[in-house]
């Protein structure tokens, strides 16, 4: 960027003073003056000036900056009409880092970098304009969503609609390997290609036969999972997306397999170089089954997806553990290993506490939990994408003898905060289905064609939400009280409602439903049994309160929708995931996703800048003390919180769990003032577990000296 030497301007100043009390008091608004400040020395001395709309696009499309064919889907008549309209929403940036975020990582500039071309509300109408595909109506309907900032799209999304010079609307992807040359060469092909169009890869490793597995009847021939994984890391950095910064990929193994060990150690900060690896992520699918032999203190046997294939006809991945864990251990086909399982959970945990990794699915909660006929075998990045997928199987031409289904993520997020004043809730959650919806249908990953398969069957998208704890704490409740818990339950049925309505209605108007909703309990009804019971209203006074002015379906509501799904199907398998959302939360100035917030006033380090100062929405002296720390906070009530929203939730939440290294006198009830131990994280695990969480993201730990998220003296000070 180079618009001008940034670091020097006074609104970087003027930010930074929020870190500086004064009397006991932090200045909030420094934090309004460093906003001014940026509009008028940065912003509006930088933006390139034309007298209307039109003459703007006439300019983007004359110099290749925006697709000419979504225009022309309008008239200029309608365009200007929908221009204004936005203006007259009066949107504003209510913090410097919410406008700095945007006008540096969003907003559309000159290709010298010296202008910038577009502003929110040009973003926002693009955006409009691009998911409405022509429809008139609809368009509105999104422009005013998006300026209201209840409905954002995934950044891939908002950054790229209707841009000439532009990456993908999705950025992550999830690819299964089997157990074979071509599977892996052809993997870590598709590997690089969606890395090199800006796309995060989950890839499971647990069909590999392990290490010392016979190849062609040559035992011990078979190196194992781990130089794959090598492999894959190598193939990340490499297609690193034009230099501007590294692919990104995670991969996953069961816990039942033999490498699991090896798999652990690759991560650990004493690694050998040879078998490190850094920039990979690391996740691990858990059965049920384990949960049990580690409470039970038993030995646990590890089971060789080269037999199991050879016994059962089937990857390893789809063999269920749990079920035929007895079975495995009798049968003598079946190559195995032993080990304590509470061994293997001590190192999980170990691993855990040094280095956030790894990730948690718990595969049989997420399958029990799954309408689809099929099996979910993994997750994504970010933990949060859990759909059923089918294996691939190739021949030595590198050609498909079938071809199974893999995973994009087609992603956008409510607000919470402004989705509780909509006018309409269902008809702005309608209205975002139909915007996942285009992105969905118009999304097509030729390089990898199991992707594009398997998302041209499923017509998956995922709407989440974020700015939960804003709006408790706006709200004077606690994050992990019975009231929040209650408000979260409430707030992710409706979503779970009226995506369901909306899905209906697209498969009623296209006469077209997923591929095989007719086995799915959707289909025969059952997947709605425990909302015809009518439990799912608010019970409390409070959280009565605050849906007094929503419709909330009873139970004659939700029978209604079965009868209408049954007979006319429904267009999108998958419909709700919440995903970690940080950079869109900045612009809609809320907190990320569902989780509580990590500090009040949060630091962040900018490149070549230095470090910003970001106040959590809503910061006074009344919601002080609702803006508890995520380091602060028994994890338990983060774990109630998200299992309240999971119910609702056909896919996943990105679950992740904060620590301090030392622990404050009693903030669990099995603590006290001592340093975090292993035991901590299983304890948590297992709580995660029992309460039907399905996945757990990273483990953050806060170190004394602030190795995680920096110390801040505003933490102790008053409004």
């Amino acid at each position: 960027m180079s618009l001008k030497n940034l670091g020097d301007i006074s609104y970087f100043r003027l930010n930074n003073e929020i870190n500086r009390p004064v009397n006991g008091q932090i200045p909030l608004h420094k934090d309004k003056e460093a906003l001014q400040a940026f509009f008028k020395e940065n912003v509006i001395p930088n933006t390139k000036q034309f007298s209307s709309i039109t003459e703007k696009i006439t300019f983007l499309l004359d110099n290749d900056y925006i697709e000419r064919d979504f225009i022309e889907k309008y008239s200029p008549q309608f365009i200007e009409q929908l221009a204004a309209k936005i203006q007259k929403e009066h949107f504003s940036f209510k913090s410097f880092m919410a406008a700095y975020k945007f006008y540096q990582q969003y907003a559309l500039k000159t290709n010298d970098g010296n202008y910038y071309l577009e502003s929110l509300e040009d973003r926002v109408m693009f955006n409009a304009l691009y998911f409405a595909d022509g429809n008139e109506t609809l368009a509105k309907d999104l422009a005013i969503e998006m300026i209201n900032q209840r409905y954002q799209p995934a950044t891939p999304s908002f950054l790229n609609a209707g841009r000439s010079r532009r990456g993908e609307l999705v950025s992550c992807f999830l690819i299964q390997v089997t157990d074979d040359m071509n599977a892996i060469g052809r993997s870590i092909n598709s590997a690089l290609q969606l890395s090199r169009i800006g796309g995060g890869v989950g890839i499971t490793l647990s069909n590999l036969r392990e290490a010392g597995a016979p190849i062609k009847g040559y035992a011990g021939a078979a190196s194992g999972v781990v130089p794959v994984m090598k492999l894959f890391e190598d193939s990340f950095s490499y297609s690193n997306q034009l230099g501007q910064r590294q692919g990104a990929g995670v991969v996953y193994l069961n816990v039942f397999h033999p490498d699991i060990i090896a798999f652990l150690s690759t991560k650990k900060e004493n690694a050998d170089e040879k078998v490190r690896v850094k920039t990979l992520s690391l996740g691990l699918t858990v059965p049920d089954k384990f949960y049990e032999l580690a409470r039970k203190n038993e030995d646990m046997y590890l089971f060789s997806p080269y037999s199991i294939e050879l016994e059962y006809g089937i990857p390893f991945n789809y063999i269920d553990i749990t079920a035929k864990y007895d079975e495995l251990v009798a049968n003598p086909n079946i190559t195995k290993t032993k080990i304590k399982a509470r061994d293997l959970e001590t190192e999980i945990s170990k691993l855990q506490q040094e280095s956030g990794y790894p990730y948690i699915i718990n595969i049989d909660t997420a399958n029990k939990a799954n309408p689809i006929d099929g099996k979910i075998i993994m997750s994504n990045l970010c933990s949060e994408i859990l759909q059923v997928q089918k294996p691939s199987f190739i021949n030595d031409a590198q050609e498909y003898l079938e071809m199974g289904t893999d995973i994009s993520c087609n992603l956008g997020s409510t607000n919470i905060l402004n989705m509780m004043t909509s006018p309409d809730f269902g008809h702005s959650i309608k209205a975002m289905t139909r915007a996942l919806t285009y992105v969905t249908d118009s999304s097509t990953i030729d390089a990898v064609p199991t992707i594009k398969n398997g998302n041209q069957q499923a017509h998956t998208i995922g709407l989440g939400a974020m700015g939960l704890h804003s709006y408790l704490a706006q709200h004077h409740m606690e994050y992990g009280s019975p009231e929040s818990i209650e408000f979260t339950d409430i707030y992710f049925m409706l979503m779970n409602y009226w995506t369901l309505v909306e899905s209906n209605q697209i498969a009623r108007e296209r006469k077209t439903s997923f591929v095989g909703f007719e086995n799915s309990k959707y289909a025969d009804g059952t997947y709605f049994d425990k909302y015809v019971t009518g439990q799912f209203v608010p019970k409390s006074d409070k959280v009565k309160e605050l849906f007094a002015n929503h419709f909330i379906p009873q139970a004659k509501d939700w029978q209604e929708l079965r009868e209408a799904v049954m007979k006319e199907g429904l267009y999108h398998q998958n419909r709700l995931a919440v995903a970690p959302n940080g950079s869109i939360s900045y612009i809609n100035d809320c907190s990320a996703s569902i989780h509580p917030i990590t500090q009040r006033i949060e630091e962040r380090q900018e490149k070549k800048i230095g470090k910003i100062y970001y106040p959590a929405n809503g910061l006074a002296t009344d919601t002080i003390p609702y803006y508890t720390s995520a380091y602060d906070m028994d994890m338990r009530k983060v774990i109630d919180v998200y299992a309240a929203a999971t119910q609702h939730v056909d896919q996943g939440l990105s679950l992740t769990l904060f620590l301090r290294s030392e622990l404050p006198q009693g903030l669990y009830e099995w603590k006290t003032d001592r340093k975090q131990t292993t035991r901590d994280l299983s304890i948590l695990r297992n709580y995660a577990f029992n309460k039907g969480i399905k996945s757990i993201y990273y483990i953050r730990t806060f170190t004394d000296n602030g190795d995680e998220v920096g110390s801040n003296q505003c933490e102790s000070c008053v409004i």
